[in-house]
This record gives structure tokens, sequence and C-alpha cells, in this order.
């Protein structure tokens, strides 16, 4: 349905340390850098990142959240390793939901700019 989604970050330099660090082990990389825009995917650029002067205010209950799917449950487990590891913050430790579905594996993490991410995989 989506060819791509764009979201403002305040600070272009820390977000790409943290995008290169979390979506690397999905294998997608940073395929765009311009003057204060970067842009993610595998072939083509799915996530726009673009430096904003006031980017969305992050709120927890908003419901807001970008899921990446993920190849297996591994590469769930190393985004949420790689998340965390690069300043982001927990919001679900990988593992199933059962609520979700009986094989819906995900991890859960927000962003420096507090954007809530998800990796999911549904073997």
């Amino acid at each position: 349905m989506f060819d791509h989604v764009s979201i403002g970050v305040a600070d272009i330099a820390r977000s790409k340390k943290f995008y290169d660090a979390t979506l690397t082990p999905r294998g997608f990389s940073c395929l765009s850098v311009g003057d204060g825009s970067l842009g993610y995917g595998g072939e083509a650029v799915q996530l726009w990142l673009g430096a904003a002067k006031k980017p969305v205010k992050a709120d927890i209950d908003s419901g807001l959240h970008f899921c990446f799917a993920a190849k297996d449950r591994a590469a769930v487990d190393a985004f949420h390793a790689a998340a965390l590891a690069a300043g982001g913050r927990d919001n679900g430790k990988p593992g199933l939901r059962a609520d979700y579905g009986p094989k819906y594996y995900a991890a859960f993490a927000i962003d420096p700019d507090g954007y809530r991410l998800e990796a999911y995989c549904g073997k």
C-alpha cells in the first residue's frame, strides 16, 4: 500500500547512527544521503528521515509506531539488540506475542526522537 514513509528528526547525524545500526541487521541500508535527509531501504528507499525544526512530539500513548518486517526471529533479536546499543530504549523485549497470533514474534524499541519501532516475524 505505501511506497514510503517520511519522518522528521531533531538530529540527522544521531539518527543516521541509530538507523544504520538498527536496520543493517534487517538487510536495509542508507541508500540516499542528502542535505538534511536520509533514505533507507533494500532495493529502493522506503523510509525517509528529514531534519526537522519541529519533529512530531513523541507520545507513547498515541498508538503511532513503525513496524519493520524481519526475515526470521534472529533478525528481530538483532534489531532489538542493535537499537539498544545505538541509544534506543527498550519498549518490549523479543518474544512471542500470543495476543497477536501464535507465531507473532516481535521486539519493540524507541528511537532517539521518541518514535516507537517494532521488528516482526511471523514464522
